[in-house]
């Protein structure tokens, strides 16, 4: 555990010029992504030349690199990333930031020195987690976005590992690793570094079947973005190691503005938050710092940046704005203007007026003036001057970091010998030059300090100089040029050196190419059905329940759990509870609840909740959301006492195939009818919309009362569900079904099938088992049954990314 020191400063970089915004504005350490494998799929492509050329600056500078390998790795390119690994790991990077547990175990096999630091997409938001994963050796954890600083402070208390706390940002609504839209929507994964804002687009609101006209408020689940920069000392307080700033995809001024507030805010200076608004910002907030504030956090006018809030518009005239401001304004100056569902922006041509409450400008003609109307809100969202003045941070080599060295330079024999020091770094160097040869004039140490301080375009400053010398020595200006050179290239390279780190490559082949192949069973009872109310069972007496394997409950609260499981078990059908899909210091009421009515098994949903129930004697069932997509994973959490373990969401048909060619498919469970569960969010969207409250304790629990689904831009409706700590589930309306290849999973020896309900009828619901028995044992073929499945849905049935 590391208290009481400041915290590193890390920062985004997607390209050289960000990479310098962030050595000379303060960062202590920053992170880009590796080409191919990263969770900003859309930032330029780092490859290994340009990855050292980075690499080797930074470490000039002091400044650490970690390389972002944060996405899940799919069966056909383990082989692949083990060669990037091969590539990148000699660059020397301080870490790598991974998601895929599997690839935490490749890169510890390959590399045991090398550091590995748990990525946000890993969804770690208790220490239980951190604690399950301990055999992996990784050095830090980046905590979920939605860890309050009292959890934050719970989870430092009980881990030695390295905390790691985004603080300033783009908000992702989702729980990082758990969200799906883009995958459902567009067939691009967010677990792929291919988000496409599926959060930021506009909805619509339905209650109850009823569209609710919200006024301007349309982009429901589109969050301000995160500014702790108020918190930022209370966070190293607690003994948080890095502050991370998100952004790869940002500007260099971004990350020079972000760099340079919060490394002064952590040494006690003022700070200007309009800079940072300036460089971008939907609105600040501190997000979930401070724990959930559902009236604060989305806002819902806009969704894209809008810089500083000036106020009101109180009168338009043509291209003549008057807006109600204490701000002073000038030519050149973006505004932006947000109202009624609406928004303009332009440049300011001239200010016409101001005073202390008022200020008129005129602004540079466009089409988007005629949007602007009285009483829309007025934001300040660029300003040349700034924009100018951060970028002179990192082009401008006056301004540049400069590394204080201390030199002592003694007379041996014929030659000087200087002793350079840094700090951490120690290095000596002879001159080539001799000191003998007469020249006009004596050499001082005055002369020798002159000429060796004269370090302008290196990184270094000579701090501290000492000359030994028992006679006068005589040596041209051209050997001390020389002497200066040798200098900054011998520390240079000591800074830039790391050393070589082994690479056990024949170690990571054999754990590359290890299988745990089954035969195949011939059971043919794999149906396993997931039912969110007690009513569903109903759906059972409608149903030959002999041939399901089993059913798992998955309620919104826990009262019906009781009498669900005993008419379970009256039928004589293995009963499983399901956990939520997060889990949080001091969340035990819930994981409690499931194992004092003792079920069959229990399935679980995240590594926290995986961790604590490890003991309690109940068959665990890992579910989707471990994003198990490659057999080093599946082996893996095997080894954490589950029985089984569903696929990933991520995978399409040939993934998953080729991960059921790898691994023991008796344990292996593909969820073949769903709703696809896009977004999992601690922003509770019938709180923020359908009360006044701000949490569930003055929010009225409208989740209990209404239905609600929420209508995209492309037409498409998404139902949302509140689980048992409040968090929204954001589900695709139209189901998606694996059943063209159902008989291929049978086949292979899955171990179970698993059909997911939502918010079907008992009646509906018995006809969609039906029709799956009637596929699964060859009654029916998959068109007849997908005719039949989609008859009885509102939007059908579609494949999705299978």
């Amino acid at each position: 555990m590391t208290m009481n020191k400041k915290p590193e400063l890390l920062l985004p970089v997607g390209n050289m010029e960000m990479c310098l915004a962030a050595i000379h504005n303060g960062a202590d350490a920053i992170y880009m992504g590796v080409s191919g494998f990263n969770a900003r799929g859309r930032s330029e492509l780092i490859g290994p030349k340009e990855a050292k050329e980075i690499i080797d600056l930074c470490h000039l500078y002091g400044v650490r690199v970690n390389l972002a390998f944060n996405v899940v790795i799919f069966e056909n390119e383990l082989e692949s990333a083990l060669e990037k690994l091969m590539q990148y790991i000699p660059l020397n990077p301080d870490a790598f930031i991974v998601q895929d547990l599997g690839l935490a175990r490749l890169v510890r096999t390959l590399a045991p020195e090398q550091p590995v630091h748990a990525s946000t997409q890993m969804t770690i938001t208790s220490y239980e987690g951190i604690q399950l994963l301990d055999d992996l050796g990784i050095k830090r954890f980046v905590l979920g976005r939605e860890n309050s600083l009292p959890e934050i402070k719970k989870i430092r208390e009980n881990t030695d590992k390295e905390l790691e706390v985004f603080v300033h940002g783009a908000l992702c609504v989702a729980y990082s690793g758990q969200c799906f839209t883009s995958e459902s929507i567009g067939g691009r994964s967010a677990n792929r570094g291919q988000c496409a804002q599926s959060c930021r687009l506009s909805y619509e609101m339905y209650v109850d079947g009823e569209r609710k006209d919200l006024g301007d408020k349309k982009y429901l689940v589109s969050p301000q973005d995160l500014c702790g920069i108020e918190e930022a000392q209370e966070l190293a307080d607690i003994g948080v190691d890095s502050l991370k700033i998100e952004g790869r995809l940002k500007a260099a001024e971004y990350v020079a503005a972000t760099a340079r507030s919060y490394s002064m805010k952590l040494q006690g200076k003022e700070v200007d938050a309009n800079e940072l608004a300036l460089t971008y910002s939907r609105g600040f907030y501190s997000g979930w710092l401070h724990g959930v504030e559902h009236q604060k956090l989305v806002p819902a006018d806009y969704s894209s940046h809008r810089g500083v809030d000036l106020g009101e518009v109180v009168k338009v005239a043509g291209e003549k704005i008057t807006i109600s401001t204490e701000r002073k304004l000038v030519a050149g100056q973006g505004l932006l203007f947000i109202g009624d569902g609406e928004s303009a922006g332009g440049r300011i041509f001239k200010v016409l007026n101001q005073n202390k409450e008022l200020v008129e400008v005129a602004m540079v003609r466009s089409s988007e003036l005629r949007k602007i109307k009285k009483g829309m809100k007025a934001s300040l969202n660029s300003d040349p001057k700034v924009e100018e003045k951060l970028s002179k941070t990192f082009q401008d080599q006056n301004q540049f970091k400069r590394i204080p060295i201390a030199v002592c330079a003694k007379l041996v024999g014929e030659h000087i010998e200087l002793v350079v020091e840094d700090g951490d770094n120690k290095v000596g160097i002879i001159s080539k030059g001799l000191v003998s040869e007469p020249i006009k004039r004596e050499t001082t140490k005055e002369n020798l300090y002159e000429e060796l301080s004269r370090l302008g375009r290196s990184p270094f400053t000579l701090e501290k100089f000492e000359f030994q010398s028992d006679r006068p020595i005589y040596f041209s200006q051209k050997d001390m040029k020389s002497l200066r050179r040798d200098m900054v290239e011998a520390m240079s390279n000591a800074r830039v050196d790391k050393g070589e780190r082994a690479l056990l490559v024949e170690d990571a082949k054999e754990l590359l190419y290890s299988s745990t192949k089954s035969d195949s069973d011939s059971n043919n009872n794999r149906l396993v059905v997931l039912v969110r109310s007690i009513g569903q069972l109903e759906a059972l007496k409608s149903v030959d329940t002999t041939k399901l394997q089993s059913v798992v409950l998955d309620y919104e609260f826990g009262k019906d759990y009781k009498e669900s499981l005993e008419i379970l078990r009256s039928l004589g059908i293995k009963a499983g509870l399901a956990t939520t899909r997060i889990h949080k210091p001091r969340e035990y009421y819930n994981l409690n609840t499931l194992v004092r009515h003792k079920p069959d098994f229990i399935l679980v949903r995240n590594l926290g909740a995986l961790a604590y129930l490890q003991d309690k004697g109940i068959e665990l069932k890992a579910d989707f959301s471990l994003n198990v997509t490659n057999h080093l994973s599946f082996n893996y959490l095997l080894t954490k006492n589950v029985s089984s373990i569903a696929a990933s969401y991520d995978l399409n048909q040939t993934q998953l195939k080729e991960l059921m060619g790898r691994v023991d498919n008796l344990k292996l469970e593909v969820v073949m009818h769903q709703y696809m569960p896009e977004f999992h969010m601690e922003h509770c969207v019938f709180a923020a919309f359908l009360s006044k409250g701000s949490s569930f304790k003055d929010c009225g629990k409208p989740c209990e009362k209404h239905k609600v689904e929420l209508k995209d831009v492309y037409g498409q409706y998404h139902y949302l569900t509140a689980d048992q700590e409040c968090r929204n589930t954001f589900f695709r309306a139209t189901p998606q079904s694996a059943g063209f290849m159902l008989k291929e999973l049978s086949d292979s020896g899955v171990g179970s099938l698993r059909l997911e309900a939502l918010y079907e009828t008992p009646e509906q619901l018995s006809n969609k088992i039906n029709l799956y028995f009637d596929l699964l044992y060859g009654a029916k073929d998959y068109n007849t049954v997908k005719k039949k499945l989609g008859a009885s849905e509102k939007y059908g049935v579609f494949e999705g990314q299978l």
